[in-house]
């Protein structure tokens, strides 16, 4: 079956589905309105980068966009973690702005264009998914990987072969999967993309190892080693030479690797695990703000540390943590 023949009407979540989320009213895709408003998306897009356009727009290269997609990645998180709905709505937008941005600005330069952006990734969503659309299909896809597709409602089964089908399509490019482009040995890392935030890395890192028997047998295993690393960064650290420092940096990244690991280990993600951290630090410190008599810089430690204690004990009673 060729990937143009994939009925790909009524894909959308029916409200009946057990993995649909119950609510008052349920919302339903429509894939015609989609179509219609993206294309509009692509052609205002255009508008704005052609001759006459937006002297902003025109200026921009891929150099001076990146920033502005990291950006919108975090915004896209803090609605999700807000659960405001309405405004990950918008903010979703702003993130498939970049996409519109980066297609139009390659399409200029002769490179590609948005469509061969969706193509790559419709066949990739069909070559990756054969227990969804079939063997042959995701074969048709570009497929090149043997995989049992009877997942049998395995969620783990899934990833087994997402993996398979990844690997196989990084093997047929000549290049691994972390996206070095140099001719390096195969190694089971390779599938590990290097293109993340590091405390992502570490985890998957930390993942992939672990599939090969290299790994702690238990989270409190990590224990021992995180006293272990410290001991190594207080030693390092402990000197004023400028020229240890690239000895204390990695030292901190041994010690932030063992924490990656363990929460792994305990199934937290580091990455949402800093950011609720982050968030709570915020909060607590607005507290202080509010609560201290006069500005904290003119404040003591003891003072700032009571201001400290109480910011905590009165959002552990409002039921925050």
């Amino acid at each position: 079956m060729l990937l143009r023949e994939v009925d790909w009407r009524g894909m959308e979540l029916p409200p009946n589905t057990p993995n649909a989320r119950p609510s008052a009213a349920v919302t339903v895709n429509n894939p015609a309105r989609a179509a219609e408003l993206f294309e509009q998306s692509v052609a205002i897009m255009a508008r704005l980068r052609a001759p006459g356009g937006c002297p902003w727009d025109r200026e921009q290269s891929f150099d001076t966009i990146r920033k502005y997609t990291l950006e919108e990645v975090y915004e896209v998180f803090d609605a999700i973690e807000r659960r405001d709905f309405p405004h990950l709505a918008e903010e979703l937008g702003d993130l498939l702005l970049q996409v519109l941005f980066y297609a139009e600005m390659a399409a200029n330069e002769g490179h590609f264009t948005i469509a061969e952006v969706l193509d790559h990734l419709n066949r990739k969503l069909v070559r990756r998914h054969p227990h969804v659309f079939g063997e042959e299909a995701s074969r048709a896809a570009g497929n090149q990987a043997d995989v049992d597709a009877a997942v049998e409602g395995s969620s783990a089964a899934v990833l087994r072969n997402w993996e398979e089908i990844k690997l196989a399509e990084n093997r047929a490019k000549g290049a691994p999967a972390g996206g070095t482009g140099e001719n390096l040995p195969v190694s089971r890392l390779d599938g590990v993309q290097r293109a993340m935030p590091a405390l992502a890395e570490a985890a998957k890192l930390g993942a992939k190892a672990q599939k090969s028997g290299f790994d702690w047998p238990s989270w409190r295993d990590l224990l021992p080693k995180l006293e272990e690393e410290t001991r190594e960064l207080e030693a390092e650290a402990a000197s004023d030479d400028p020229a240890r420092k690239p000895a204390v940096e990695a030292e901190l990244g041994d010690l932030l690797f063992t924490v990656v690991n363990l929460g792994r280990h305990l199934g937290v993600d580091a990455e949402m695990a800093l950011r609720g951290c982050n968030r709570r630090f915020r909060d607590r410190f607005r507290e202080m703000e509010l609560a201290a008599e006069r500005p904290l810089e003119e404040l003591g430690p003891d003072e700032l540390e009571a201001l400290w204690a109480g910011a905590k004990r009165k959002l552990a009673v409002e039921g925050q943590k």
